[in-house]
C-alpha cells in the first residue's frame, strides 16, 4: 500500500516555520510529501529570506492527485489568492471527498474558494476582518475536510494533527514522542 500523499504549495513571502515543521513531521511519519513552487520555478524565497528549492511546479503537480493540500501561511498568501489555480484546487480537492489543510493566513485561501461557510476554523490573528468567525482560542481546529491553525507557533501541533489525520493519532503520539514532545 501506498503511504498518504500530500501537495504543499510554497509561495514567495511563505512563513517558514509553518512550512518546514508540518513537512518534516509528516515525512517522519512516513507520508510521501511534495513540496510545489506556486511560481514558474522551483526556488521560492520566504518571509524571513530564507531560499528553498521545491520539488516541483504548481502546474506540474495538478497533474496528480493528493490525499491531502497543504497551504502555508506568511504575507506571501495574497500570491495564493491571486492564483486562481489555487482556489480551484482546493475546490476539488473538497469536492473529492479529500481534505485541505491551511495555517496562518492560509484560511484566506478557503474563504475565497468559499469552502468555510457554516465551517468552524482558526486562523492568524490578524485575519480576524476577514474571517470573523475564527476560533481565535483554538490552535489547531479540524471541521470535515477542513483542517486550520493559528500561526508560527502552532505549526508542530497543526503537524501532528496532520499526523493523526493521515495516519492515526497513535502515529502522531509516535512521532511526538520522537522529537520530546
Amino acid at each position: 500500500m501506498n503511504p498518504p500523499s500530500v501537495l504543499t504549495i510554497l509561495m514567495n513571502g511563505f512563513e517558514e516555520i509553518e512550512a518546514a515543521a508540518p513537512i518534516d513531521l509528516l515525512r517522519r511519519a512516513g507520508v510521501r510529501v511534495v513540496v510545489a513552487a506556486l511560481g514558474p520555478g522551483v526556488c521560492v524565497t520566504g518571509r524571513c529570506g530564507l531560499t528553498w528549492l521545491a520539488e516541483t511546479t504548481l502546474a506540474e503537480a495538478q497533474k496528480e492527485s493528493f490525499d491531502l493540500v497543504f497551504l502555508p501561511g506568511g504575507p506571501g498568501v495574497k500570491h495564493l489568492r491571486a492564483d486562481p489555480r489555487v482556489a480551484a484546487l482546493v475546490k476539488a480537492q473538497v469536492a473529492a471527498h479529500k481534505p485541505v489543510a491551511a495555517i496562518c493566513a492560509a484560511p484566506t485561501v478557503l474563504l475565497d474558494a468559499g469552502l468555510l461557510a457554516g465551517k468552524h476554523y482558526t486562523a492568524y490573528p490578524g485575519c480576524r476582518d476577514e474571517l470573523p468567525e475564527m476560533l481565535s482560542g483554538r490552535n489547531v481546529v479540524e471541521d470535515g475536510l477542513i483542517l486550520t491553525s493559528r500561526g508560527a507557533g502552532t505549526a508542530v501541533e497543526f503537524g501532528l494533527a496532520l499526523i493523526a489525520r493521515l495516519l492515526s493519532p497513535a502515529k502522531a503520539t509516535e512521532i511526538k514522542q520522537s522529537i520530546c514532545g
